[in-house]
């Protein structure tokens, strides 16, 4: 499966056919644009369901665990978001898809831990919403390290990463971090805070480089000083991101995104030349 989302990022890998996903939506036409792009893209064969009963009688009639929903908030049957109130109930991850949209749906929305949602007010929403479906199916080949020493912070950052389906592993110091890291190769971002009790966020990102490139592992610093020169320490520390708490969920995961976008891409060209060399000595 390949496929090249809206924000220009491939995705590759293996197929995602056999993911169950609701589509909670009763207008024809997004209907059919939706299901016809996912069973395009991913070989998705999704289940649409048209109003409330039909919501409920879907998750009912099939033992077989639902991976992700999309959701308009309102539906026949369910005018005021009961659906969405449903499927969160039901610890269903879900991508609302609406056309109705302020500053206290945004507010409403996120407060309800739902993974993303998208807007139905251009022509690239169906793509959009392809791929944010995709980034969620993928999500659990990323594995992300939290480094903060508070238990508030970490379980905070950990909670929405996990909602977004990566596998996540945390530490409270910048010792047990370069442990974490020794003993686990496959993880390729870290999130740290910069203010800690041993090792700071600085010298942590420099430890981290002495042994794993930006080609290998990407560092995002995070810190709630009102320092504006924090930033560019971070970055000449060998970060390669930074933000100021208190930050929104979408920015955060937009950063944690370009980041692993980064890392994908680094590999793929990586591979590519690999197998260019392989073929020219064989030749």
């Amino acid at each position: 499966m390949t496929f090249l989302g809206i924000s220009g990022m491939q995705y590759s890998g293996q197929s995602l056919a056999n993911s169950r996903i609701l589509l909670a939506e009763d207008s024809n036409v997004f209907t059919s644009m939706i299901g016809t792009r996912l069973k395009e893209l991913f070989g998705i064969e999704v289940e649409i369901c048209r109003n409330f009963e039909d919501l409920q009688l879907a998750y009912d009639r099939s033992t077989e665990p639902v991976t992700l929903a999309i959701s308009n908030i309102n539906l026949p049957g369910a005018e005021n978001g009961e659906a969405l109130e449903y499927l969160i109930d039901l610890s269903i991850p879900t991508v609302v898809f609406t056309g109705t949209f302020h500053q206290e749906t945004r507010d409403r929305l996120l407060s309800k831990d739902i993974v993303d949602y998208v807007i139905k007010d251009n022509v690239f929403a169906v793509e959009m919403l392809a791929e944010s479906v995709c980034r969620f199916l993928t999500n659990h080949r990323h594995h992300v390290l939290i480094v903060d020493d508070s238990p508030t912070a970490r379980a905070l950052l950990s909670s929405r990463l996990k909602r977004y389906n990566f596998r996540v592993s945390t530490a409270d110091n910048g010792a047990k971090a370069l442990d974490i890291l020794k003993k686990n190769a496959d993880i390729g971002l870290v999130v740290t805070d910069y203010n800690m009790p041993d090792i700071d966020g600085f010298e942590l990102t420099r430890r981290i480089r002495s042994v794993r490139g930006s080609h290998e592992l990407r560092v995002i610093g995070v810190s709630s000083s009102a320092n504006r020169l924090l930033s560019a320490r971070f970055l000449k520390a060998g970060g390669n991101d930074f933000m100021m708490r208190p930050f929104i969920d979408e920015e955060f995961y937009c950063r944690v995104n370009q980041n692993l976008d980064t890392l994908v891409q680094i590999r793929s060209m990586q591979a590519r030349i690999a197998e260019g060399e392989g073929i020219r000595g064989a030749a």
